[in-house]
């Protein structure tokens, strides 16, 4: 790989070392790991689980595929995954344990013990072997991720030959003053329902950030176009709010 200790990235608004941002985000899905899915309603106004569930529709589980769900967190992608798929099995990874362990505590997991795995991992340096995966997922998390197009590059290594990639996450609305409107919302109201409900303003203020920091639809398409996915195309959600992303490894 190549060395990176010199370069640059985002963490939201602010420029940091490459080196420092797993660690920064690390602390900030630490910090709300336990809120993190109360969060997720209030903010979306529970619009997020339909975003989810238009995830599962596009992807159609299967009975006996192997979902590998990247920044799986608390499981959310994954349990909805094994409830359509009926026997399948799923591997969420996460870089940070505080949400696995969130995810753990649910009943679902309990329910579907022997159809999950919870591991600790890096998007960009995968703990598996080449082919492993029939579908690979991830939701709102790749624009956490330090370098992104290794994530889609690792993604392309571990599905198998007809694997699936599909990625959901906050994206651009192409219409300016709704764009306007929302980012109002966003950087006025989310930071501060932070502070309520999960007594964390900082870590929200870092999210609403690195949503504005994310390529847009049609650039990030590039992006699963380069790691090698076919037939890579997307749709937008809530006039762009969200966006799914899907591609083939042919």
């Amino acid at each position: 790989m190549t060395d990176n200790t010199d370069n640059t990235t985002h963490f939201g608004f602010q420029t940091v070392p490459e080196s420092e941002k797993a660690g920064r985000v690390q602390g900030v899905f630490g910090s709300v790991a336990s809120k993190y899915d109360i969060m997720n309603d209030v903010m979306s106004v529970g619009i997020h689980r339909i975003w989810k569930d238009a995830m599962m529709d596009w992807l159609a589980p299967r009975a006996g595929q192997r979902l590998l769900d990247v920044a799986g967190g608390t499981g959310d992608i994954s349990f909805r995954f094994l409830k359509r798929a009926g026997n399948a099995h799923a591997t969420v990874l996460d870089l940070t344990e505080p949400m696995l362990v969130e995810g753990r505590k649910r009943a679902e997991a309990t329910q579907k013990a022997d159809q999950l795995d919870w591991v600790v991992g890096d998007a960009m340096k995968l703990p598996f072997d080449d082919n492993t995966f029939d579908v690979y997922t991830i939701s709102f998390g790749i624009r956490n991720v330090t370098r992104p197009q290794e994530a889609l590059n690792e993604a392309y290594r571990v599905l198998k030959p007809g694997g699936r990639l599909m990625v959901l996450e906050f994206s651009q609305i192409p219409n300016a003053s709704m764009q306007w409107a929302y980012d109002r919302y966003s950087f006025n109201v989310i930071p501060v329902m932070g502070q309520i409900i999960a007594n964390d303003r900082d870590s929200y203020q870092y999210l609403v950030e690195s949503i504005r920091k994310f390529p847009d639809q049609d650039t990030f398409l590039n992006m699963v176009r380069q790691a090698g996915f076919e037939n890579a195309k997307y749709r937008n959600l809530t006039m762009g709010v969200a966006c799914l992303h899907s591609g083939w490894k042919i």
